[in-house]
């Protein structure tokens, strides 16, 4: 059947309305991570919870990626009911997020902290989920609506930035479960949507995507390479604070990096590098940008290095979902995400729990474990390229 004949008319004020407030939600839902990942580890450490726990509480949104991620999302697509699943997980996160900041305990956080991620972190594939039926009913553009969710993202930061400077370390939590709340109350305005037709089931062996090897090299090499940030989320903010940086000053340096993904996002279509290739310059920008900060480097050095957050993140991200699109069938491809989303979840999360054993004994050294993770990436990526070029997949035939 024809797209166009599966696309009802709509007025035009319907489909404005739609974009408008989830280009809203998409705001407050990356807004609450401008807050949350550079001022929550500032948040821990001000409330006494020494380094090692920190490590271990800010793996577990990475760890809920691969264990009840998927079955909330499986469960709203299962029960047609994306946006209901939004409101409930968006109420849920700032509740949550309001009884972590109740806690001082490193036990109760960890426990409370686990309870909440289990609600927060669905919240982005629900939502892009929930965007793309959007898009295909009311024909839009998907780019513009995701946009908002990065320059919300920048503000968050730079918000939480000048109030660090203004209200005392402890009471961080609070602007962060303010943006939760947020973010619930404009889920609210989200338009229902039709329920979609169920397709029928068909048969795929899902699981010789395990036994491939081309498969299994793009999701290690890509796992290696993201979860070599883990060190830099979770104690950037705390070592900046440290040397003597303003809470603006760290926002600033956390917005730099995020300015080079955007426009990294931005020009990606122009890059004329095969997908393997951008994994292999990810994967090395990243050992010189872990190498360098593990020098203790100046304010200056360091808003330099922030740039390479657009190779070390963002060009990886653009081969990543290249190798992906050409190398796993089309009827296959959500699980293939799923399992590349298990993958990172599982490296990320044991990188964030080293990270900080390594961190409480040897500070800025955790760096040059971090920058053996993204060459150990680089490598894998390296030595597979030429399979994954010579046995490329289609999307459009399915393999």
């Amino acid at each position: 059947m024809p797209l166009e004949s599966q696309i009802p008319i709509v007025s035009h004020g319907t489909s404005k309305r739609f974009a408008l407030r989830l280009a809203l939600f998409y705001g407050t839902l990356f807004g609450l991570g401008g807050t949350h990942l550079p001022f929550f580890p500032v948040w821990l450490k001000a409330v006494g919870i020494d380094a090692s726990w920190i490590g271990i509480i800010t793996a577990i949104p990475s760890v809920t990626r691969f264990t009840t991620l998927p079955f909330v999302t499986g469960l709203a697509e299962s029960r047609y009911s994306l946006r209901g699943a939004l409101m409930v997980t968006a109420f849920a996160t700032a509740l949550g997020l309001s009884a972590v900041g109740t806690q001082q305990q490193p036990l109760l956080v960890f426990l409370v902290y686990a309870v909440t991620a289990c609600m927060w972190t669905p919240m982005v594939p629900l939502t892009d989920a929930y965007a793309l039926r959007g898009v295909a009913r009311y024909g839009l553009n998907y780019g513009p609506l995701r946009l908002w969710g990065s320059a919300a993202f920048v503000v968050g930061a730079l918000v939480c930035g000048l109030l660090v400077d203004v209200i005392a370390a402890r009471h961080l939590i609070w602007v962060i479960a303010a943006m939760a709340g947020l973010g619930a109350l404009v889920s609210l305005g989200l338009q229902r949507l039709d329920h979609p037709k169920p397709a029928p089931a068909t048969p795929h062996r899902a699981g010789a995507l395990l036994r491939d090897p081309g498969f299994l090299a793009i999701i290690v090499a890509a796992a290696l390479i993201q979860g070599s940030h883990a060190a830099y989320y979770t104690f950037a903010s705390i070592t900046w604070q440290g040397a003597g940086l303003g809470g603006l000053t760290v926002a600033g340096l956390w917005v730099l990096g995020v300015l080079a993904e955007i426009v990294v996002f931005a020009l990606s279509p122009r890059f004329t590098f095969s997908p393997a290739v951008l994994v292999v310059i990810g994967g090395l920008a990243g050992v010189a940008r872990w190498l360098i900060t593990a020098q203790e480097p100046s304010v200056a050095v360091l808003a330099v290095v922030q740039l390479a957050h657009g190779l070390t993140y963002g060009i990886t991200q653009v081969g990543t979902m290249g190798l992906l699109v050409r190398h796993v069938p089309v009827q296959l491809m959500a699980r293939g995400q799923g399992y590349y989303a298990a993958c990172s979840g599982i490296v990320t999360s044991s990188a964030s729990i080293l990270s900080g054993a390594v961190y409480a004994r040897h500070g800025q050294g955790v760096y040059y474990v971090m920058a053996a993770m993204a060459l150990s990436g680089a490598l894998v990526m390296w030595l597979a390229r030429s399979r994954l070029a010579d046995h490329p997949q289609s999307a459009a035939s399915g393999g």
